[in-house]
């Protein structure tokens, strides 16, 4: 393997080193067709408006095609580009929510052209390019697989301050809560628990298990240009982990000059405060060339007791974020981006939290600092048939915490966690393979963990190094009847033998414009290492629950294998806008892994082994519907059925009273969610947002083995409703107010243990009580 990677690394740069050359005297060669001197006054200058309304759109995106030239219009809907390169262009107008345009122009030197655009309105956003469906941009309409999008709209529709809280509305997604003490959360695809899902910053797999235990919680979405999310088996695009599905958050990249200040208060419960103040700035050179978008954020959460008894059920925290995402346009056909994160976060949750850790009862403590950044370099041809990345990351997390009960003063801990990517990838478009235009894309990708976890008190030390070596490869027709996508992917793990093997294969037919019928195949597979929720120390009948693994045997990894297949009904009615989806998935998982109590240590804590069971099959439907009457309503809902067993019944305590069982634990068979606004004013927007829970199965362990139970919990429906209003203070500035109620009905468990001995991962339904919120968000 080390052979096929080294030949691909030399293929590779000689070509990159040929195209640079070429894309050198492409951008030199004066007077020639795209050529690009420093002053042409060759400019463009032009408005976006709705073509329904005529009023002006700002914030819409343009770009000269086949080049890096962009800019996005003003607040007021108008846009101007200077001293462009002379020669004949293709000047394009997107946005998220609109169908994007494409005009014909030929751009002469000491010439300004007027370029307008009319926008209709594409409330589905079939025509938005994304780019986790095969690693290239693509629009979701002609994608091989289902890729679901979350935009800013939402997050703002639904109050959502976190990555955590905006995900819950899309279907087979859900995102629970594990811990009343520290707030550990993790997000489910399609009935799946959280280490069998990717999560990607910008396309890269960084987030690591360290990362990943609070990580939802901890990225804001003022970071957020969207958040793109394929459910079903990803292994053979982005690696280990990737068996449920992937999230690629993808952030924002300076367009224009802007300024966003905002800040939302929230009384938890009618009593508890969560503040958030959030600032975002982006600069752009005049020339285009450069650009950067600084943002920034702070939260001050207080802890809130649901019953009374001195214990957190929501613990506290205080968190501030800081970073950038920039670009330096190295020529017309090349971009350099640099971005960087620093992330600083205090949480604590248990009781007495104004003494120290060891002076309470209980305390779950963890203070963070993350810093991680990422540098790309992309090249493509001026008609876009090469295309060209190289890409590093990495993320270096510091961890100080403390997880105790019965104030032990020992109980304090360190985590230090480093992790690094680095790769590469080139696409080759041809106008046709055998029978059909076809993007053929090769890549090669190395990453690096190292983790060392040091809890002194429970004589636990993790120390784990984690390397894997990956190449891969696809190639997919496509037109705009038909894809068919063949890709594989080879990874060498260094914690497995052998190097493993991921194929996928990827079926697209469009019998009419309306309707996409697709069906996939995908192969994924989990090593046995250290993952987020080992990382994490659960309080329990006044001791502490430590995760281990099976010291008799050498775990085996897991291995899946995930089919779907979907029909997505696109039909306008006059002019309302609809969509239907419907989605079946099937994933068959050997060698599954979970959890079984097997006794305690020698200080008396709870010792939970991860061994290897027989497998798991996790099976549904997705269902999602949209519904826009008009530009001023938009509806949207979805729902999931599913059903997740164990292939052989599993035991998980030692109480000889609970028999073994095939149901996967926390996995509801049926969950929803839905989203409605709508503008009765322009200047007014209402929202109506909530989820449904169906009954779950889940454990409650008590403070003697004898008093482990079983038992399905209530269903919940969380429906919370917004209200914002803008006010235009000039043509460019705006200050909008908001104001609304999280969990009207106060849709909230009301069973949580009380004192000392409670079981701290007890705890299932909607993150949050009743609560109200308002605020005040200032842009420029």
């Amino acid at each position: 393997m080390k052979r096929i990677v080294t030949l691909f690394l030399l293929i590779i740069s000689i070509h990159t080193i040929g195209y640079a050359q070429l894309n050198y005297k492409y951008t030199d060669n004066e007077g020639a067709a795209g050529s690009r001197e420093k002053t042409t006054d060759a400019n463009i200058s032009g408005h976006t408006i709705d073509k329904l309304t005529n009023e002006h759109i700002g914030f819409i995106t343009i770009i000269i095609k086949g080049t890096t030239i962009g800019t996005a219009t003003d607040a007021t809907g108008h846009f101007f580009l200077k001293n462009l390169p002379v020669g004949d262009y293709s000047i394009v107008a997107s946005a998220v929510g609109y169908k994007t345009i494409e005009q014909k122009i030929k751009l002469i030197k000491g010439k300004t052209l007027e370029i307008n655009f009319e926008m209709v309105e594409d409330a589905i956003m079939l025509d938005n390019v994304v780019v986790s469906a095969n690693r290239n941009e693509t629009k979701r309409r002609e994608a091989s697989n289902i890729v679901n999008v979350l935009t800013g709209k939402l997050f703002e529709n639904t109050n959502s301050v976190c990555l955590a809280q905006g995900l819950n509305f899309q279907p087979g997604l859900r995102v629970e809560n594990n811990c009343q003490n520290c707030g550990f959360q993790q997000m489910r695809i399609n009935g799946l628990e959280g280490p069998y899902s990717q999560i990607l910053i910008d396309s890269r797999p960084i987030f690591s298990a360290l990362a990943g235990v609070y990580g939802l919680e901890q990225i804001p979405v003022n970071m957020i240009d969207r958040v793109e999310v394929v459910r079903g088996g990803g292994s053979a695009l982005f690696g280990s982990n990737a068996i449920a599905g992937t999230i690629n958050i993808i952030t924002k990249e300076p367009l224009n000059n802007s300024l966003s200040i905002s800040n939302m208060t929230m009384l938890i419960g009618g009593a508890k405060t969560d503040i958030n103040t959030s600032v975002n700035a982006a600069l752009v050179s005049d020339d285009y060339t450069s650009g950067v978008n600084i943002y920034g954020s702070t939260r001050q959460r207080e802890a809130w007791d649901a019953n009374g008894d001195g214990f957190s059920e929501i613990g506290l925290i205080n968190s501030r974020n800081v970073g950038f995402r920039s670009y330096f346009k190295t020529g017309l056909q090349s971009k350099l981006t640099l971005e960087y994160h620093n992330l600083g976060e205090f949480r604590r949750g248990g009781n007495k939290l104004d003494l120290p850790a060891h002076n309470a009862d209980i305390t779950e403590q963890t203070e963070h600092d993350i810093n991680s950044g990422g540098l790309k370099w992309e090249f493509f041809t001026p008609d876009y048939k090469h295309r060209y990345n190289v890409y590093s990351s990495a993320q270096k997390t510091d961890r100080n915490s403390y997880y105790g009960a019965g104030r032990d003063p020992n109980a304090y801990g360190k985590t230090d966690d480093f992790a690094f990517v680095a790769g590469m990838q080139y696409a080759y478009s041809m106008n046709k393979l055998l029978f059909m235009p076809a993007d053929f894309t090769i890549g090669t990708e190395y990453s690096y963990n190292k983790l060392v976890d040091t809890q002194l008190a429970y004589d636990r030390n993790i120390d784990q190094m984690v390397n894997i070596k990956s190449i891969f490869a696809q190639n997919e027709w496509k037109n705009k009847q038909w894809s068919l996508l063949f890709g594989m992917r080879f990874d060498k793990h260094n914690l497995i033998e052998k190097p493993i093997f991921s194929p996928r294969v990827n079926v697209r037919y469009n019998p009419a414009e309306w309707v996409n019928l697709r069906a996939s195949y995908a192969a994924g597979f989990r090593a046995p290492q250290a993952f987020d929720e080992d990382l994490h120390i659960t309080a329990v009948g006044g001791e502490v629950q430590l995760i281990v693994k099976d010291p008799t045997i050498e775990l085996r990894p897991e291995h899946s294998d995930s089919y779907s297949i979907s029909a997505d009904f696109y039909k306008q009615f006059g002019k309302v806008q609809t969509n239907l989806l419907i989605e079946g998935f099937y994933t068959d998982i050997t060698d599954v892994f979970y959890l079984d109590e097997t006794g305690v240590d020698a200080a008396g804590n709870t010792l939970l082994t991860r061994k290897n069971g027989s497998g798991a099959v996790v099976k549904g439907i997705n269902l999602e519907a949209k519904i826009i009457p008009s530009a001023k309503m938009n509806f949207q809902g979805g729902f999931t059925l599913q059903q997740s067993l164990y292939k052989k019944a599993q035991t998980w305590s030692e109480n000889p009273n609970l028999a073994a069982t095939r149901q996967m634990f926390r996995s509801p068979n049926n969950y929803g969610y839905l989203t409605y606004s709508y503008l009765p004013v322009k200047a007014l927007t209402l929202s109506l947002n909530g989820t449904y829970t169906g009954s779950m199965y889940v454990q409650h362990y008590g403070v003697d083995v004898t008093d482990d139970v079983e038992i399905w919990t209530p269903r919940f429906f969380d429906l919370s409703c917004k209200f914002s209003y803008d006010f235009r203070l000039n043509s460019s500035t705006k200050l909008q107010f908001y104001a609304g109620i999280q969990n009207i009905f106060n849709s909230f468990q009301t069973d949580f243990d009380k004192g000392e001995t409670r079981d701290a991962g007890f705890i299932y339904g909607p993150s949050l009580p009743s609560s109200y919120f308002v605020g005040l968000k200032f842009n420029l």
